[in-house]
């Protein structure tokens, strides 16, 4: 109770109030900055340039039919054997402290 009492409650909230005030103030000016950069490194579109035109059509190419393919065969084809099998070996070479806890463990 005593240390409530010590408090320079003028003080301490004179410190709170700057450095609220100063991340408030660093957070404005970082996001002037970042306008800044957007301004300064976008890329400068040309008034005359040509708007390259897509030839978008409905057909798949035989190259693109290839990669589908491929990619569904390696997917659905991951383990050549044994596929959804799940293997463990077995270590038959059991030390005497295994043994006793298993005997515990009965």
């Amino acid at each position: 109770m005593m240390l409530l009492a010590a408090t320079n409650w003028g003080n301490a909230g004179l410190m709170a109030l700057v450095s609220i005030l100063l991340v408030f103030t660093v957070l404005v000016l970082l996001i002037f900055v970042l306008k800044l950069f957007g301004v300064v490194f976008s890329e400068k579109v040309k008034k005359n340039a040509a708007v390259p035109v897509s030839t978008s059509s409905d057909e798949i190419s035989d190259e693109e039919v290839a990669a589908i393919a491929m990619a569904v065969n390696l997917f659905f084809n991951r383990h050549d054997e044994e596929s959804d099998v799940l293997t463990f070996r077995q270590n038959h070479d059991v030390s005497a402290w295994q043994v006793r806890n298993i005997n515990k463990q009965l």
